[in-house]
């Protein structure tokens, strides 16, 4: 049978945040998540199905991709599919075929498990290895310690402020009030907690999305930032040991983040907060 490309469009996105759910179970390869599909949703329902890409056979969906910006797929694999060697040829052919409407001409990259056939195929076609990332894990099966701050739940009526201390995290951020509550309105969000810090004050100093899987399966964070005003006071450990603690709670199994192994602050921030290093990944990139 053949291997069929489509777009899930709006009504189906919620099929799409169940099945990437379950390819989420420790031992599996960190892969594509549900929360990645739900930070996407910031810029609303009907660009993130314009953005969401899906393999299937026979009606089986086998492979989900996410245009994470315009010249980066992101990819994750059922896990019985990973080495399906119809699968990769027909996901490696639309990833470089421009016309397809998957990637662009020029320049573009795709980050997928290194377990996944369809790296060892694009690698052959000329493909090269681009900047490192670290990924990071924390086992939630022992109970996570008190992070020593005062952490709050935060719902709509502090999306602002929220997104306030997020623009305040990272440089050239556009996140807005208005951005948080198109992701809270996503399917994924249902298994989501959004979080922050606040200082003897009262005043946020980071903040955090943690997304679950569902009962027994990896948690993601993504976002996590601290205020560029407050950094240096153990806030970014002290908010990422929120986010095990909410993932417990929502019962993962474990956490996992990926961040770009040159921010070594990061990597070590993570490090302080109980999370293991695993090894490294690289996006791959074509120049033409």
């Amino acid at each position: 049978m053949t291997i069929e490309m489509g777009k899930p469009g709006v009504d189906r996105l919620g099929d799409v945040v169940r099945v990437l759910g379950e390819w989420q179970y420790d031992g599996a390869p960190v892969q594509l998540h549900p929360g990645d599909v739900g930070w996407f949703w910031r810029f609303g329902a009907e660009r993130t199905a314009e953005a969401t890409r899906t393999w299937s056979r026979a009606g089986e969906v086998l492979a989900i991709g996410l245009l994470d910006g315009p010249d980066l797929l992101r990819l994750a694999f059922a896990p019985q599919a990973m080495r399906d060697e119809e699968l990769a040829r027909q996901v490696a052919e639309d990833a470089a075929a421009p016309e397809r409407g998957v990637l662009p001409p020029g320049k573009a990259y795709l980050e997928s498990s290194t377990d996944a056939l369809v790296q060892d195929l694009l690698a052959e076609d000329g493909w090269e290895s681009g900047e490192p990332w670290t990924l990071l894990r924390r086992d939630l099966g022992a109970p996570v310690p008190d992070p020593g701050v005062r952490v709050e739940v935060i719902g709509p009526k502090d999306a602002d402020e929220w997104a306030g201390v997020l623009r305040a995290s990272f440089d050239g951020s556009t996140f807005t009030g208005d951005h948080w509550l198109a992701t809270a309105a996503g399917s994924a969000f249902a298994d989501a907690r959004c979080l922050a810090v606040r200082d003897e004050r009262g005043e946020a100093v980071a903040v955090v999305i943690v997304w679950s899987a569902g009962e027994g399966r990896l948690g993601l964070i993504e976002p996590m930032g601290v205020h560029r005003a407050h950094r240096g006071r153990g806030y970014g450990r002290a908010v990422t040991i929120a986010a095990a603690r909410a993932l417990r709670e929502l019962g993962s199994s474990s956490m996992i983040v990926c961040c770009e192994s040159s921010n070594v602050g990061a990597v070590a921030t993570y490090r302080s907060a109980g999370m293991e290093q695993l090894s490294e990944r690289r996006d791959l990139f074509r120049n033409a």
